[in-house]
């Protein structure tokens, strides 16, 4: 089974051009060698309401903006008030992550979004 492969700007600009031309999706999906699935599934989600014409930015802002909605947000976010309490203990109390995430299970023992555990509080140390 091959991996899937996201559709490229180019193929997307391929796809434009040839419906603008009444090209069948059987054959821009042979053109660019992709399943006329692949590209029946990109026109139906990218066509415009008002009118239905394929356009390759504006389906390439929809694809980023639904990849980024489809993420979880992160706990400790730079800025949330999580994030600055985690951040005043490592600088100014100078504690390790596993007395952070100890003291974050004592004082919040009921919310689970004020809690992180110490491998979260290291993956944001390497982030920032």
């Amino acid at each position: 089974m091959t991996k899937y492969k996201h559709l490229s700007a180019e193929e997307r600009a391929a796809i434009m051009i040839e419906r603008a031309r009444n090209t069948s999706v059987r054959a821009i999906g042979r053109l660019l060698n992709r399943s006329a699935s692949t590209i029946a599934r990109e026109l139906t989600r990218n066509l415009g309401e008002s009118s239905c014409r394929y356009d390759a930015t504006a389906a390439a802002q929809g694809y980023r903006r639904r990849r980024e909605r489809s993420r979880r947000p992160r706990k400790l976010a730079a800025g949330n008030a999580l994030y600055w309490q985690v951040h005043h203990d490592l600088v100014y109390r100078r504690w390790s992550p596993q007395q952070i995430a100890a003291r974050l299970r004592d004082m919040h023992p009921e919310n689970l979004e004020q809690r992180v555990s110490h491998e979260t509080i290291y993956a944001s140390i390497y982030t920032h």
